[in-house]
């Protein structure tokens, strides 16, 4: 028989100097046995200290019971344990926003350099590789389940994926564990449910090294993907761009770069750029990179994703976040001294030196023209792409008028009118956005549990 806490020992070593930790503990079988496992071998090594976490999702009647049995294992076992009930958004799956909910509220309770454990296996590997199949889900999704990731101020580690249901019964039944059986785990209605309790077994009858094999296939889909991140990183050398604007640190990429890559080198490039900043779209959505990028070059084309946007300015493909996507509200502020000023869901316009005449502050409506010395009166438009100021910023920039003439730019000092050329007008912006969400919501749909 394996002897399970010393491989949950040996997938410990690398983290043995953390500051503490954590299980996942859902009262269930896998969790239990993990959690008992640990506590047993926090008897005999020199571990962190050890506690555990129940989420309580308030899904089902049968729940409520559940924080109650968890505390009284983990008293057994003289563990700190943590209930934190979570709300779940109504969302057309259900086990999904469940996922986000949870790995929120891990992440918000992980402690600096902990490690949290959880208890997926070689089966439910097997069940997440079988359901991504069914999704058409590509190499990054047939990686399966990893085995440790960051999250947080720490880390996820998963020591039991190697092990099959079948050895932590057999364990569980060995130390007379009790455990929670979720009834919702009973019903097909769900489609993990239906893949493991239908599927699986059916295909297990024929190929009874089913579950191996699909870890294997998982460990070449790993492979594969670290090959294609290290080309999108050579290709990211080639293609990425510093700002154009010292001010306005916007990712962007060179479209010229891009255009030379085959398809396929191209989508691989932005996925892998893109990953930090948004949800990944689906296979079908892709022709509207295409359309983008083949887009006369005096077109505004935008490609809509999830928190944000792809567009082109002036040869160059920008991620932009909503801050940009939106309208900023009219504005009618009157500058009479130098100070800091609020702009509404635009950030802060400072104001530095003398102000002799009283400035007023709007946004570009078009047609101003701004008075240059020695070349006398120019179309704000045209300036603006000598300065190579991108076309999606254009309408949030404060512009300063005396008399409905523009005389100053904030954060383009070049364009400043003589009469207020000693002044120091600077915009300071925020790019508003849900990141944190975002980071949960990317991890959830990478795993499962």
């Amino acid at each position: 028989m394996l002897d399970i806490q010393q491989h949950i020992l040996s997938m410990l070593q690398p983290w043995r100097s953390s500051s503490s930790l954590c299980v996942a503990f859902s009262g269930g079988m896998d969790s239990t046995v993990l959690l008992y496992a640990l506590a047993q071998l926090a008897k005999q090594q020199s571990l962190p200290p050890l506690r555990a976490i129940h989420i309580e999702h308030g899904l089902q009647a049968a729940a409520q019971a559940w924080p109650a049995h968890c505390q009284r294992v983990c008293d057994a076992l003289q563990v700190p344990l943590t209930v934190i009930t979570v709300a779940v958004e109504s969302t057309a799956s259900i086990e999904q926003a469940a996922r986000q909910a949870r790995y929120a509220a891990f992440a918000e309770h992980l402690q600096t350099d902990e490690v949290l454990l959880m208890a997926q296996h070689q089966d439910d590997q097997a069940e997440t590789l079988l359901f991504r199949l069914m999704r058409g889900t590509g190499v990054t999704g047939l990686r399966g389940i990893p085995a440790s990731r960051a999250l947080a101020r720490g880390q996820v580690l998963r020591p039991l994926l190697t092990i099959s249901h079948r050895q932590l019964l057999a364990y569980a039944e060995q130390h007379q564990l009790r455990w929670i059986d979720d009834p919702s785990n009973a019903s097909d209605e769900f489609d993990r449910n239906y893949l493991r309790r239908q599927v699986i077994p059916a295909l297990q009858s024929r190929w009874p090294t089913m579950q191996q094999s699909l870890q294997r296939t998982a460990q070449h889909m790993h492979e594969a993907q670290q090959l294609l991140d290290e080309l999108a990183v050579e290709d990211l050398q080639q293609a990425q761009l510093e700002p154009v604007l010292d001010w306005l640190n916007v990712p962007c990429l060179n479209m010229d770069s891009l255009r030379k890559l085959s398809l396929g080198r191209q989508k691989n490039l932005l996925r892998y750029w893109l990953t930090p900043f948004t949800l990944l779209p689906d296979s079908a959505h892709w022709i509207s990179w295409e359309t983008l990028r083949d887009a006369q070059a005096d077109a505004q084309p935008i490609w809509r994703l999830h928190n944000g946007a792809l567009l082109r300015s002036q040869n160059r493909l920008y991620w932009v976040a909503e801050f940009w996507l939106r309208t900023a509200p009219a504005l009618a502020l009157t500058i009479t001294a130098a100070g800091r000023y609020s702009l509404p869901d635009n950030g802060d316009l400072l104001v530095s030196g003398e102000v002799t005449t009283p400035l007023q502050v709007r946004y570009r409506q078009g047609a101003e023209r701004f008075f240059i010395e020695g070349r006398g009166h120019r179309d704000l438009k045209r300036l603006l792409q000598e300065q190579a100021v991108p076309t999606f910023v254009r309408a949030r920039l404060p512009l300063l008028f005396v008399a409905e003439q523009p005389v100053a730019l904030a954060n383009v000092p070049a364009l400043s009118h003589p009469q207020v050329q000693a002044l120091s007008v600077t915009w300071h912006f925020s790019e508003l956005g849900d990141a944190g969400v975002l980071a949960f919501r990317r991890c959830c749909d990478a795993e499962t549990g």
